[in-house]
């Protein structure tokens, strides 16, 4: 691995370098739903005016994902951001797996399906039931039961996850219509039994990441493998159920239920049986996998452990190895940008709360959950209830320890995530959402200050889009969509904006200028941060927005 030089024009500043991602954070396109612009945010109105202000893609190719029809993420986001090179993510990778067909030519898959054969027992597939791109997606579903079909898989059981995140807060009966006539058509010749077996709300059930809240798995594991809960005789049935009961829930918090056919449930997961887990994005799929694969399990009464062959859809953690079959192989990132300050002895600090830290740790670290030798962490506990009911979330905890960090002098380089602006933009509570932008605004304002004591530089970001764009827009005609009330109906899924890339210097130290760069993503931050610090980027890394010295 070759080594970072010393800049001999500029040898870094007196103070530290911070890298702040306001996750969520965008640059809106329409004032009425743009709640960054809403929000009293005095401190990123005076960097606009005047800092170095930049505006950078994080979304589609720029992040590593197929088209830029692709809305970005907080993983692809900080991966970019941290190994300062785009490389091919989730849904590309998926993408081509399955159309080569190298996905199904591979030992897992094979095993999977031969187990089902040899024991005439169930092949399940568990995962967000949307086309997102984001966790999953439909198509790829799709594609592996038309797979199964072909292989001679007889029963196959399908546990499903409302998303309303990544797609419109109340879309999932368009994704059920859809799928019910997949399922039909499958079905038609009679030679198979493919069928819905269990369901609920991405937020409800099941997809819990960061061991923040346990239960969520408890209840998805309920559903899915023990097949206990509300049944209905179809998801559709279910939805509009909870729909009637709770007017205005989202799909994204709709209880659990279960499919049973003459008073049985359709599909509990039992020995024998395989099991794919078709998330490709590891944050929301780590827990699940774990509850599956560990021999024992103390975060909830799973009981004996199954005996089932497992797959995920992609490896979720690499580092830990798990899980220990997988479908595809994600990216190598490799040469992070925390691996070469590490190497060249700069000392460094990577907070945030409970539902951002392992972005901020092992997504920017290229999916590698181990410290390098001159890095510190720390997670600061997320409370456990609805974000909109806390929208400040641990944005003072947060910005107390940055600005701890900064007067103490022990850091060279510090980077953080305020999880507010993308946490409470998913809820599409309005109100909060505003409320949240202006807690990272105050954050954003805090360590200026303290960067001016201490003669740092303050590089103020976004993994991606969110709080920016709230909501629903009428495709053909561009307003804003409104409901009975007049209110405009939400929209909780990221953006496709680009984000504030701000280059802030009190000192004026660095002489810093805007680089001629351009076509800038969030991947060039990493050269920025490195430029900034003193040093000359790896000649492979999309180049810094700033020239120094």
């Amino acid at each position: 691995m070759e080594q970072l030089k010393k800049n001999e024009a500029f040898g870094g500043p007196e103070g530290p370098v911070v890298l702040v991602i306001m996750d969520g954070v965008g640059i809106g396109k329409n004032p009425k739903s743009d709640f960054v612009k809403i929000a009293n945010t005095p401190n990123l109105d005076w960097l606009r005016e005047n800092a170095i202000y930049n505006e950078v893609k994080a979304h589609g190719v720029a992040v590593g994902l197929p088209d830029d029809g692709d809305m970005g993420n907080s993983e692809v986001g900080h991966n970019a951001i941290g190994c300062g090179r785009v490389f091919e993510q989730g849904a590309a990778l998926v993408g081509k797996a399955i159309a080569s067909g190298s996905m199904f030519e591979g030992n897992v898959w094979k095993e999977l399906v031969s187990s089902v054969k040899d024991h005439d027992s169930s092949l399940h597939f568990v995962g967000l039931f949307s086309d997102g791109n984001v966790h999953s997606n439909i198509n790829h579903l799709e594609a592996m039961l038309n797979r199964a079909k072909t292989e001679g898989v007889k029963k196959v059981r399908i546990h499903l996850l409302a998303d309303g995140r990544d797609v419109p807060p109340t879309s999932v009966l368009e994704y059920v219509e859809r799928f019910d006539q997949f399922l039909e058509g499958i079905n038609a010749d009679g030679a198979v039994d493919y069928c819905v077996a269990s369901g609920g709300g991405r937020m409800n059930i099941t997809m819990d990441r960061y061991n923040a809240d346990w239960s969520m798995v408890e209840r998805g594991w309920a559903a899915h493998v023990k097949a206990e809960g509300r049944t209905f005789s179809t998801m559709r049935e279910a939805i509009e159920t909870f729909r009637a009961e709770v007017p205005g829930i989202l799909d994204q918090d709709l209880p659990a239920f279960v499919i049973e056919r003459a008073g049985a449930p359709v599909g509990p997961i039992t020995d024998d049986d395989s099991v794919i887990l078709f998330n490709f994005r590891g944050d929301r799929a780590l827990e699940l996998t774990k509850a599956f694969e560990s021999e024992e399990l103390s975060e909830f009464n799973r009981g004996p452990k199954l005996n089932v062959l497992y797959a995920g859809m992609m490896q979720y953690d690499g580092d830990l190895g798990v899980p220990e079959k997988y479908l595809v192989t994600p990216p190598a990132i490799d040469r992070t940008m925390s691996e070469y300050l590490s190497n060249a002895g700069v000392k460094q600090f990577a907070i945030s709360e409970t539902q951002k830290f392992g972005h901020v740790t092992y997504f920017f670290n290229g999916n590698n959950s181990g410290k390098f030798e001159t890095e510190t962490w720390k997670e600061v506990p997320s409370d456990v209830c609805p974000f909109e009911n806390a929208p400040r979330m641990k944005a003072n905890e947060i910005t107390d320890a940055v600005v701890a960090a900064i007067e103490g002098g022990e850091y060279q380089f510090i980077r953080l995530n305020f999880p507010n602006g993308d946490m409470v933009g998913h809820t599409g509570v309005n109100s909060a959402v505003k409320l949240a932008v202006e807690a990272v605004d105050e954050g954003v304002g805090r360590i200026m200050e303290a960067l001016k004591k201490a003669k740092g530089i303050m590089v103020c970001t976004a993994d991606h889009g969110n709080s920016d764009d709230m909501c629903e827009l009428d495709k053909k005609t561009g307003e804003l969509k409104h409901d009975a009330e007049g209110k405009c109906l939400p929209k909780t899924a990221h953006s496709l904006n680009p984000v504030p890339a701000i280059i802030y210097d009190p000192s004026g130290a660095s002489n810093a200028r805007k680089a001629a760069v351009s076509n800038a993503g969030i991947a060039n931050l990493a050269a920025t941060c490195i430029t900034l610090l003193g040093y000359e980027p790896p000649s492979d890394y999309t180049l810094s927005i700033v020239d120094v010295g």
